[in-house]
């Protein structure tokens, strides 16, 4: 949706995908690292993570890098994009 998230993995999947959205892809910031799971979350550390999203340089640097990535994937899935091309073609496949 092109918004920068604050991560706070639980379980399965989610400490990939927060490392992937902090680390990788610069988009987000966490409020609990995986590693510190058991650990209580204050109010205060969630307010610290949305206040950095929101009021510093930082946050707006995320927020840009989100927004330009959600335009390159709107792009790709759209009729004739790179993604949507592939899926058309895997679905060809299928039903052959």
């Amino acid at each position: 949706m092109g918004v920068p998230l604050a991560t706070w993995p639980v379980s399965y999947d989610q400490p990939f995908n927060a490392i992937s959205v902090t680390n990788l892809l610069k988009i987000g910031i966490p409020v609990k690292r995986w590693s510190h799971r058991e650990e209580l979350v204050t109010a205060s550390t969630i307010e610290k993570a949305v206040k950095t999203l929101m009021g510093t340089t930082e946050g707006e640097e995320m927020r840009q890098r989100a927004f330009t990535l959600s335009n390159k994937i709107k792009s790709s899935v759209s009729d004739g994009g790179p993604a949507r091309k592939e899926m058309e073609s895997f679905i060809s496949n299928i039903i052959e």
